[in-house]
């Protein structure tokens, strides 16, 4: 077997999800897998929406989740993102190390809750305020997470790397 990266699934790093492909990838899509550790050191995830905001990403849940007692616990958290449900093509993906902090001041909220609303429930200005509502309530707190090392994937460079390879062995 071949050491290229071209020549073998050893090594995918070399399809690395280019950053302005990532930049668009997390401001298209509005849906991550939020991961933390639980008190016994086990990885847990769920499901979220998030806002892609000046480079960190902002979500939000009731203070009495989990989630928000064990990042309060270890602020040690990833995020992971694929276009799959995207407008951009398949085979995209990125992954987020990051470290987050739980907010539940006034200005956070002013600017986080219209931000989330237009990412979900579109142009309709009724339905934002309808859901700005909803959110706006006591126990509700904002997670932001601040990235600090990734690990992006494109596997639309892979599959014509190894097409190329294909057609070169024929």
């Amino acid at each position: 077997m071949s050491d290229h990266p071209e020549e073998n699934y050893e090594d995918v790093s070399v399809y690395d999800l280019d950053p302005d492909v990532e930049e668009q990838l997390l401001l298209a899509h509005n849906e991550c897998t939020f991961i933390w550790s639980n008190a016994e050191g086990w990885p847990v995830g769920v499901i979220m929406s998030y806002v892609w905001r000046e480079g960190r990403f902002w979500l939000t849940a009731s203070n009495q989740r989990a989630r928000i007692h064990a990042v309060r616990r270890d602020p040690r958290v990833c995020i992971v993102v694929t276009s799959t449900g995207s407008p951009l093509p398949r085979n995209k993906a990125i992954t987020w190390k990051g470290t987050c902090t739980v907010r539940d001041d006034d200005a956070t909220k002013a600017w986080f809750y219209p931000a989330l609303a237009a990412a979900l429930q579109g142009d309709d200005e009724g339905r934002q305020k309808s859901f700005i509502e909803f959110l706006d309530s006591p126990r509700r707190v904002i997670l932001e997470v601040e990235p600090t090392q990734r690990i992006g994937y494109d596997g639309a460079k892979m599959a014509r790397a190894t097409a190329e390879w294909m057609a070169g062995r024929s």
